[in-house]
């Protein structure tokens, strides 16, 4: 009821305690009272539950009266032309405003609300738009009645995510394009229902994980050991998913031949943003289950390879990998000190600490040690390392022979259990040749990588997707988000960002599938041996640009840890970069001295890396190379962009050429589509100015070559994704947007390495300016450190 409306013995009916002089003064504004009613009711608030004796003669009471009625009257008049004038600011008509109070008589429960167009300096048009959302934040947060709170309560809406497939129309396009008509039905109908389950489930679940990270409870209540990691039950069931939608099973059914490997990087890629980082234990399950593949599968391993690739969640395990030790894992081969002990069986004992283990409430693990033989000798470097497997827990449900020192405080990934293990005892298998270890995990290390690859890639679409939405419900400077050019701009670079990572990481996905089917081609094997690392080493460092590029999207709610998008750049950050190249049997004399050069390299590189700086793997004696990082360490990428290099060297120039090749075969379709002419031609010098470089690499010196490891990697990395989506837009039915991608993403410098060169950048004194430079009269250039 309107207080206007209200006979005046309802008025000065009410309790005391519930009036005030602001709601005294707020009743006065909208309802005009007689000065008699008005007196009456002012006089019971100043006497608060008592009528002040008022003479006929002196109708305002006594001084203290006067005063008080002099003080409400000038804060009427004040409120009043405050609000007149703020009214005519924002032109809305007091007729328009509806008033009314609830409840009426109650203590304490006297609410005011106001709805329509409202007297705040709001946009045109907010509340058309916002309405439904103003309505659900003021009835969480009414608004009392002081004339200061009138602007009402502020709630922005959330950007949300729909089914991540639907929603991804290139994702969509792409696999139309290239799976075979009956393949592509069958799993755009599976993706569309994982898409629902992802935005109905996993994407919950997953935000459940983030805000409960485990736990670590190494004693009971009477104190016995029992080193148990706790983890929420959304993490439990995120295991069971895995399971049930077949994440690492559909890659070894082969249902689709080699497309199989396709559909299952295109799931994980929906799976990895929502998953509360379980894509990472799932990375490890998919690494041993290829490696015990490519061991032939042996008897011992059978169950293994069953319970890792099955879809019964009761029966589906996880794996581990723990190869990091207390230096850091800079260099496997000299720092591994784990030591296996042949036990009476033919199993081993496994004693040793492991630093960094990720994923360590698996069922089973992989792992390197060394064999002691009979006369307790422990053979050095590489050839003494062997490749073991291990079940976390023994038949009875207690640890084998392992000991929890202490749960890792990480930057990101906190859902995911990452410990410092305590090897006493923990009985193993061993499962490779002597002495041939780093060989036999490499294949693990590649399937590791790819899935790197892809949670890299799945955080830019992401936060692309969430940007995107916001910039729909946001507005600023009388219109949405969307209508900002300047914003759009933005969003349109990280889309061209994200869609050539996209089509790095499915063309590793289809050498790959064609590898484990047995169709690929000698120069297949070549372009996936380097795509990998090269993509490894690109989306990892563009995941996180693109990601801190899209927190700013969101202004300062992209910086609040509550809004869940704070960690998509924390996790972002953490991408392990893992690296394998097989060296050459024989290698002519100009090469060995070449591949010497860069040994030479890799070596001091090694030697002046502090174990908690970069996290990688050397073996100068072994047939394999290895190196494991994370993009947060800078140097880390460094060392990646040199095994890039050595690569090309280790396979006589075979992979290089085989990049040239394809490269120039795939750009002749888009020469067709005039549109993408110029394009074509920016690729095609780059790839020029590529090559010239490669020609005189080795006249650039130790220092020349480091310092240009970097760029030359990069370069690599920009020309073939440019070519990918060269091709891509110029099929038949390709739309304006997919041109406009190849041409905007060629915008950008295609060979650094290039540019650099010619910039001096690689000369002979360029690294001793670098040092002065970074060091500029620091004590360590003075000879005091």
């Amino acid at each position: 009821m309107q207080i206007s409306a209200m006979p005046l013995g309802q008025l000065t009916s009410w309790p005391a305690e519930e009036l005030s002089l602001s709601k005294l003064v707020y009743a006065r504004r909208i309802a005009p009272l007689s000065a008699s009613a008005f007196t009456e009711l002012y006089n019971r608030v100043v006497g608060r539950g008592r009528w002040l004796k008022v003479k006929q003669t002196r109708p305002l009471g006594s001084f203290f009266g006067r005063f008080w009625f002099a003080f409400g009257l000038l804060a009427c008049l004040f409120i009043y032309f405050g609000k007149l004038a703020m009214w005519t600011h924002c032109k809305p008509k007091l007729s328009n405003c509806e008033v009314w109070l609830e409840s009426l008589g109650q203590a304490g429960n006297q609410k005011c609300k106001a709805w329509g167009k409202r007297p705040i300096a709001f946009s045109k048009g907010w509340n058309q738009q916002a309405e439904p959302m103003d309505q659900q934040c003021s009835s969480q947060h009414p608004r009392e009645l002081f004339a200061r709170k009138e602007i009402g309560v502020f709630c922005q809406e959330q950007p949300r995510i729909g089914n991540p497939y639907l929603e991804d129309a290139f994702l969509q396009d792409y696999l139309k394009s290239q799976l075979p008509t009956e393949v592509f039905a069958d799993v755009s109908l599976d993706l569309e229902q994982f898409g629902a389950r992802v935005k109905d489930e996993i994407d919950l679940l997953g935000r459940e994980c983030e805000l409960n990270p485990p736990q670590l409870k190494q004693f009971d209540a009477w104190g016995r050991r029992v080193d148990e990691i706790i983890t929420c039950p959304a993490w439990k069931r995120m295991k069971e998913i895995s399971a049930e939608e077949g994440l690492i099973a559909e890659a070894y059914e082969r249902r689709y031949s080699n497309w199989s490997r396709v559909h299952q990087i295109a799931k994980l890629y929906l799976f990895a943003p929502s998953s509360g980082f379980f894509s990472c234990p799932l990375a490890m399950t998919d690494g041993a289950a290829k490696v015990i593949e490519s061991l032939g599968i042996p008897k011992p391993l059978k169950e293994v390879f069953i319970h890792l690739t099955s879809r019964d969640p009761a029966k589906f395990w996880t794996s581990g990998q723990w190869m990091t030790e207390r230096r850091g894992g800079s260099d496997v081969a000299r720092g591994t000190e784990t030591v296996a002990l042949e036990l009476p069986d033919g199993s081993y004992s496994l004693h040793g600490l492991k630093w960094f283990t990720s994923a360590t409430d698996s069922d089973i693990t992989l792992t390197l040690a060394r064999s002691m033989t009979a006369d307790g000798q422990i053979q050095q470097g590489s050839k003494g390392l062997s490749l073991f497997y291990l079940k976390m827990r023994d038949e009875e449900g207690k640890l084998n022979g392992i000991e929890i020192q202490r749960l890792k405080d990480k930057l990101g990934t906190r859902q995911l259990p990452t410990a410092e293990l305590l090897l006493n005892g923990a009985k193993s298998l061993k499962i490779s040749a002597e002495g041939r270890g780093v060989a036999s995990i490499v294949n693990m290390l590649t399937i590791t990588r790819i899935h790197n690859v892809i949670g890299a890639v799945a955080s830019m679409r992401r936060v692309i997707t969430l940007a995107r939405d916001y910039a729909t419900k946001r507005e600023a400077f009388g219109k949405p988000l969307k209508a900002h050019p300047l914003h759009m701009q933005t969003l349109a670079r990280m889309e061209v960002q994200a869609r050539g990572a996209f089509l790095l990481m499915m063309e590793i996905g289809k050498l790959l599938g064609l590898e484990e089917t047995k169709k690929d081609t000698e120069q297949d094997q070549h372009m996936l041996r380097l795509l990998t690392p090269v993509a490894k080493l690109y989306t990892g460092k563009q995941a996180v640009a693109v990601t801190s590029e899209g927190l700013e999207c969101f202004g300062g709610q992209g910086y609040m840890e509550d809004t869940g998008l704070a960690g998509i750049l924390r996790d972002a950050q953490v991408k392990v970069l893992q690296f394998k190249n097989v060296l050459s049997a024989s290698v002519s004399p100009g090469l060995r001295m070449h591949q010497l050069l860069i040994e030479n390299v890799l070596e001091r590189a090694a030697s002046n890396c502090a174990p908690t700086a970069c996290n990688w793997i050397y073996a100068p004696n072994a047939r394999d190379f290895n190196l494991t990082v994370l993009t947060i360490w800078e140097g880390t990428t460094n060392i990646l962009s040199l095994d890039v290099l050595r690569s090309l060297v280790k396979s006589q120039g075979k992979v290089l050429d085989a990049f040239f090749s394809t490269a120039q075969a795939r750009l002749k379709v888009a020469l067709s589509v005039s549109e993408l002419e110029i394009s074509v031609q920016i690729v095609q010098n780059a790839l020029h100015k590529l090559k010239q470089f490669t020609q005189k690499i080795t006249l650039k010196g130790e220092a020349g070559m480091q310092l240009s490891a970097r760029d030359f990697a990069y370069a690599l990395a920009r020309i073939y994704g440019g070519v990918l989506l060269l091709e891509y837009a110029a099929r038949p039915n390709a739309s304006a947007t997919d041109i406009y991608t190849a041409q905007r993403w060629c915008h950008q410098d295609m060979c650094p390495v290039d540019s650099e060169d010619k910039a001096g950048s690689y000369s002979t004194g360029a690294a001793s300016l670098d040092t002065s430079l970074v060091y500029d009269k620091h004590p360590v250039l003075k000879g005091r450190l």
